[in-house]
């Protein structure tokens, strides 16, 4: 049967899979940072190399694809940079993270935070609150030291060394609790312990009988964007859960690092 004489639907199928296969190529392209030539892309893709030709000058027309001439290599172009762009401007990650945050409560049975690190502090930006008679509970907009919270803590943690210490010398470390870091030297190791184990632990730094642990969330460069937390009395989140319910932060995190298009630094 000639393409003339498809019928409706084996003409929808054709459109359909040649829609696929003109993303899947898409896909393929911005994995390369310098390009690929026609056949490693056929090769890749497992497709005759007359048909990757047709689809990556439809997507070069629609300005999807670029094509250096003078190397033959082919590239993302312009417009797809505009469509990913386009994602990242409605991002909110706020009321994304509400969701996850939810869900951690549910499954810690402890307040959850949202904190952003604004002029030196940490703001928190987003609560969801457990049902607990005993539970922590920050107006949204309040804000705290960042030497002495676990966002805080997880946020410095994402900042060149230097540049952490620096912060913490402008905003100054007082003493909150008996359990407030104030070393300097002690707490450039607490950092490091933070970026090995994946969350950072408040002790009862900030209040007595209060444990909060957090992780943080990243943009599309690795940068830490905000993090998230839960925070507990010392009586539920004790020692023997500290190391699980880490776990489900840095999950929770980690998928609202998804949900905004975000990735890990590697080694983080």
């Amino acid at each position: 049967m000639t393409s003339a004489n498809k019928s409706p639907a084996a003409a929808r199928v054709g459109q359909v899979q040649s829609l696929s296969r003109a993303f899947q190529l898409l896909m393929r392209l911005s994995e390369g940072e310098l390009g690929f030539t026609l056949s490693e892309l056929a090769n890749q893709e497992q497709l005759p190399p007359s048909t990757v030709h047709r689809l990556l000058n439809s997507m070069r027309e629609l300005g999807f694809a670029e094509l250096d001439e003078s190397k033959g290599l082919w590239s993302v172009g312009i417009n797809a940079f505009r469509c990913g762009n386009a994602y990242l401007k409605k991002r909110d990650f706020i009321t994304q993270a509400r969701s996850v945050m939810k869900r951690l409560v549910a499954a810690t049975g402890e307040t959850s935070n949202l904190g952003v690190l604004q002029q030196g502090q940490v703001v928190f930006v987003g609560q969801v609150e457990c049902s607990a008679m005993m539970r922590m509970a920050v107006p949204v907009g309040n804000s705290g030291p960042i030497h002495a919270s676990g966002v805080g803590k997880a946020l410095l943690s994402a900042l060149p060394m230097k540049e952490a210490l620096a912060l913490l010398a402008e905003q100054g470390m007082p003493e909150l609790t008996a359990q407030t870091l104030r070393n300097t030297e002690q707490f450039s190791d607490e950092l490091r312990a933070i970026r090995l184990r994946g969350y950072a632990i408040d002790n009862q730094e900030q209040a007595e009988g209060l444990i909060c642990i957090a992780a943080n969330i990243y943009d599309e460069f690795g940068m830490a964007l905000a993090a998230v937390s839960i925070s507990g009395p010392t009586v539920r989140v004790q020692p023997s859960r500290q190391e699980a319910v880490g776990a489900q932060v840095v999950a929770a995190a980690d998928e609202i690092t998804d949900l905004i298009g975000g990735c890990r630094p590697e080694g983080q």
